[in-house]
């Protein structure tokens, strides 16, 4: 394929990309879809300089601007989440919480979290299975207990726990997270036993700025870590939250022990998220609450295992799924998006245990972050549970279903909570 040709095949494929996410459920929980504010920030020319170090000391000029659209940036990460210190440098969450890792702790110190099936990261993993804490800072890792029943931890088990391993660390949060984490119930006991109490709120960050969730920092968190792009609806970029006296020790770990040039682009789409969602980041948040435990409480009626139904399912943006009456998880997961529906497989805690693993899992993640970004509501929510059992329970046609969620999706094209703006919020945007 020669050159042109090759640069005309890409343009093609993203604008096919973009027709194709107009017509189709977005229900991924670790994504959303940006503003035409957001966008247009990721385009300038930031994107094309180096900032290296901190506003006011940098190790390159042309910064006049770069400096200010910082600054502005960590004021309203500050504000917003009511933080005594902000550091919008990272690239990534799990920039971050590596970032995290390498301020308050040494490879070998121990760090208590979440084992991955009940919901923990990657970025928090052992070693053996090439996780950023273990594999890359070199922790060492001790799960909390968790309760499979309530989809959290088990406080007194973890307490106990704590007490007796006295970790370095210990991280609340994680990629399935159903309800608040018991930081104010166990926050004591970890600093007791010598430990920092931490939270990665890669997935709730935009429910806890808009006051939805919990508050992490108010409940004795000293640092939060979060991506800046799932319901906070950003660009793909990274933050970090702390006490003032870690405020140094974090600065020096982000730079110049993890990023050089740290994406300015999208640092100045940060500050314009953080300003929209000081703006509309309540309503939106409720919103997106709302409409999980509208989805979930569908999903039920239909006659799926919604995860959780004593509890009302859930109080973030997802809801879980044990699939296994149907197939596995990596099955359907393929099934729904021939049929126009984007969400992704997942562990479930006991799945190990039976003799899955990732790619067929026993679950299936939902995330109402994004269509509640376009505008639907809680009655939409009904009319996307009946979608997923005509696919999932009904096996009907998927190419049927498919034509009728692209029917569907012609009336949600807008991006909602957001400043106003005539781009529709997946329009391709043509630079020639």
């Amino acid at each position: 394929m020669r050159a042109k040709e090759a640069f005309d095949r890409t343009r093609a494929l993203l604008q096919k990309h973009h027709e194709w996410f107009k017509g189709v459920l977005p229900l991924i929980a670790s994504e959303n879809v940006p503003s035409p504010a957001v966008r247009e920030a990721l385009t300038c020319d930031f994107g094309n300089r180096y900032a290296e170090g901190l506003p006011g000391e940098r190790v390159y000029a042309g910064c006049i601007y770069i400096d200010q659209v910082e600054l502005l940036a960590i004021d309203l990460a500050k504000r917003l989440f009511k933080a005594e210190h902000a550091n919008v440098q990272p690239i990534s969450g799990v920039v971050a919480n590596l970032a995290m890792y390498s301020a308050l702790s040494n490879p070998g110190d121990l760090m208590m979290c979440l084992a991955i099936p009940c919901g923990g990261h990657i970025s928090m993993g052992k070693k053996k299975f090439g996780g950023t804490a273990g594999a890359v800072h070199g922790l060492e890792i001790e799960y909390l207990p968790f309760d499979e029943r309530r989809m959290n931890v088990d406080v007194d088990a973890a307490a106990k726990k704590i007490r007796e391993l006295k970790p370095k660390l210990v991280l609340f949060g994680g990629s399935v997270f159903l309800f608040p984490h018991p930081v104010k119930e166990l926050s004591e006991v970890i600093k007791e036993a010598g430990a920092y109490v931490t939270y990665d709120a890669a997935h709730v960050a935009g429910l806890i700025a808009g006051g939805q969730f919990q508050d992490p920092l108010r409940e004795g968190a000293e640092v939060m870590t979060c991506s800046t792009h799932k319901t906070l609806p950003g660009p793909q970029h990274g933050m970090i939250l702390c006490r003032r006296e870690l405020a140094d020790a974090i600065n020096r770990a982000v730079f110049p022990g993890m990023v050089s040039n740290h994406h300015l682009h999208a640092v100045a789409a940060v500050a314009v998220a953080l300003a929209e969602m000081l703006e509309f980041g309540r309503e939106y948040a409720a919103q997106v609450v709302r409409n999980a435990k509208a989805l979930g409480q569908a999903l039920h009626e239909q006659g799926f295992a919604v995860l959780c139904p004593e509890h009302g399912f859930t109080a973030s943006h997802q809801v879980v799924v044990d699939i296994t009456k149907y197939g596995d998880g990596g099955t359907l997961e393929g099934k729904l998006e021939k049929a126009g529906i984007i969400l992704n497989r997942n562990l479930l805690p006991w799945d190990i245990r039976e003799g899955r693993h990732y790619k067929n899992p026993g679950g299936i993640r939902i995330g109402t972050s994004e269509v509640t970004r376009l505008g639907m509501k809680e009655g939409e929510m009904g009319e996307i549970a009946e979608f997923l059992k005509r696919v999932v329970i009904d096996g009907e046609a998927l190419e049927r279903v498919a034509a009728d969620v692209a029917e569907f999706r012609r009336d949600y094209q807008r991006v909602h909570y957001a400043f106003e703006s005539a781009t529709q919020a997946y329009e391709y945007v043509k630079i020639q």
